[in-house]
C-alpha cells in the first residue's frame, strides 16, 4: 500500500476505550503491511492524528511492543519492527495444534449447514482471487477458519491464536500474492471441506496440516523476493 495510510480520516468511538481502538487501528496497518517494517510512528503526531493525549497512545504503542510489532525507542520514535520468523514458527504451532483437532471433531460432527457456510465463503475467495483482491482474499480466509473455530465451539480460541499471529499474518501477507499461492489456498480449503463433508477425520486432519505449513515452507523466496522485511 503506498498511500499514507495517515491521510485517511480516523472515527474515535467515544464510547469506547480510546487506548484499544487506537491499538486495534495500528495493528491493522501493520498486520496488513500498511505499515511496513521499519516506519517510523512518532507519538506527538499519533496523538494529534487520532485527537487524543499521549497517554492511551503510549499504551497502545506498550501493548504493540508487548505483541513483538513494534520497538519503542525512549524520548525517540517508535519503530515497526521487521517481520519475526521465530514468533510466526510459534505462532503456526499454536494454530496447527488447535485446527487439526477441530478438524477431526468437525468431520465427526459435520452438519449441511457447516458445509454450506464454508463452501459459501471458499466462493468468495474464488471471487476475490479472479479479481486480483488480496485484501479481501485474506479477509475471507480469516472468515473460514474462525467458522471453524465457532463450529465447534471454541471461537474464543480464535480470538487467543489471532492475538499471537501478528508477525504470522504479516508474513502470510507477504506470501498470498506470490503467484499460485492463492490458489492453493483455495485448493487446500476445497480438500478440507471435502474431507469433513463425507466424516473422514483422517483425511481432514492430514489436510489441515499441510494446508497450514505452507508459508513456512517458503520463508528464503519470501525473504528474497522482500529484502529487509524479515528477521
Amino acid at each position: 500500500m503506498s498511500t499514507d495510510p495517515f491521510q485517511l480520516p480516523f472515527r474515535l468511538d467515544r464510547s469506547r476505550n480510546a487506548a484499544t481502538q487506537v491499538f486495534d487501528h495500528l495493528r491493522e496497518l501493520i498486520t496488513t503491511l500498511a505499515l511496513k517494517p521499519l516506519a517510523s510512528l512518532q507519538r506527538n503526531d499519533l496523538s494529534a492524528y487520532y485527537g487524543l493525549s499521549s497517554t492511551p497512545v503510549r499504551d497502545a504503542l506498550t501493548k504493540l511492543s508487548e505483541e513483538g510489532l513494534v520497538d519503542i525507542y525512549p524520548q525517540q520514535a517508535t519503530v515497526v519492527r521487521a517481520i519475526d520468523v521465530q514468533s510466526a514458527m510459534q505462532a503456526q504451532f499454536l494454530r496447527l495444534a488447535l485446527e487439526v483437532e477441530i478438524a477431526d471433531q468437525l468431520a465427526q460432527q459435520v452438519t449441511p449447514q457447516l458445509i454450506g457456510t464454508l463452501g459459501n465463503l471458499i466462493s468468495q475467495q474464488q471471487l476475490a482471487l479472479s479479481l486480483g483482491d488480496f485484501d479481501t482474499f485474506v479477509k475471507v480466509d480469516m472468515a473460514f477458519h474462525r467458522q471453524m473455530f465457532a463450529s465447534a465451539n471454541v471461537e474464543q480460541l480464535w480470538h487467543w491464536v489471532r492475538q499471537q499471529s501478528g508477525n504470522l499474518d504479516r508474513l502470510r501477507r507477504l506470501h498470498v500474492p506470490i503467484e499460485g499461492k492463492a490458489a492453493r489456498v483455495v485448493a487446500d480449503h476445497r480438500g478440507i471441506v471435502a474431507a469433513i463433508e463425507v466424516g473422514d477425520s483422517a483425511q481432514a486432519m492430514a489436510n489441515v496440516r499441510s494446508h497450514l505449513t505452507g508459508t513456512l515452507t517458503q520463508i528464503e523466496a519470501i525473504r528474497e523476493k522482500h529484502p529487509g522485511y524479515l528477521i
